[in-house]
């Protein structure tokens, strides 16, 4: 069976900040198919563990047409809460660090965790989507739990006024739980269905971008 249309609006110059409604919910994966989809830059601010196969080496072997992966603002060996990994190393993540590089292309930007991951003992992820003030891509995968997860993640949202442009639903879900996630989410925002991927490959990654329709 073909994987169904995806639906998604671009933008003269597009800076997307992709999270996730928890951990594991494939945020790089989803980051791949926007990255090569948009032909997009991609920027993981804070890599936290598996630096020898870091999600910015992720996008590379997934994404064709060799994308350009700005470096990580903080890079630490211990794969926990970047806060954690940090005091490891016996550092603080300073929120002020974190620019956004300059680039004449289209910008993916792919946070750790969910919103509410500690970045240290006072700021989250959603107050770094927060200083760099732009919109987002929130990926939802299904599991029991997901749809609390899900209307949590949007009100947060609402509750900085942030702007939650896409709306992802990475794999299949039943019926009735897609139902209650996409009515969670505002008129405005895009709903993209991303189908199930059993081998993560550069050439299905592909597959799915050339099934997209864009809106003008």
């Amino acid at each position: 069976m073909n994987p169904p249309s995806l639906t998604i609006r671009q933008k003269d110059k597009l800076t997307l900040f992709v999270t996730g409604i928890g951990t594991g919910v494939g945020k790089t994966v989803c980051s791949a198919v926007l990255t090569a989809y948009f032909r997009a830059d991609y920027w993981k601010p804070i890599q936290s563990g598996d630096l020898d196969e870091s999600d910015s080496m992720k996008i590379r072997q997934w994404t064709a047409g060799n994308p350009f992966c700005h470096p990580e603002t903080y890079r630490f060996r211990l794969a926990a809460s970047p806060h954690q990994s940090a005091k490891e190393e016996k550092t603080i993540i300073d929120l002020e660090r974190f620019i956004i590089p300059q680039t004449d292309h289209h910008l993916i930007i792919e946070g750790a965790g969910g919103l509410m991951v500690p970045l240290n003992e006072d700021t989250f992820m959603i107050d770094l989507i927060e200083k760099l003030d732009i919109p987002v891509a929130l990926v939802v995968r299904n599991y029991l739990g997901c749809i609390n997860h899900t209307l949590l993640s949007v009100m947060a949202l609402k509750q900085k006024n942030l702007q939650l442009s896409y709306l992802i639903l990475n794999g299949s879900f039943p019926p009735d739980t897609e139902r209650i996630i996409c009515n969670a989410a505002a008129a405005d925002t895009h709903i993209i269905r991303i189908p199930e991927i059993e081998n993560i490959t550069k050439e299905n990654i592909e597959c799915i971008t050339h099934r997209l329709t864009l809106i003008q």
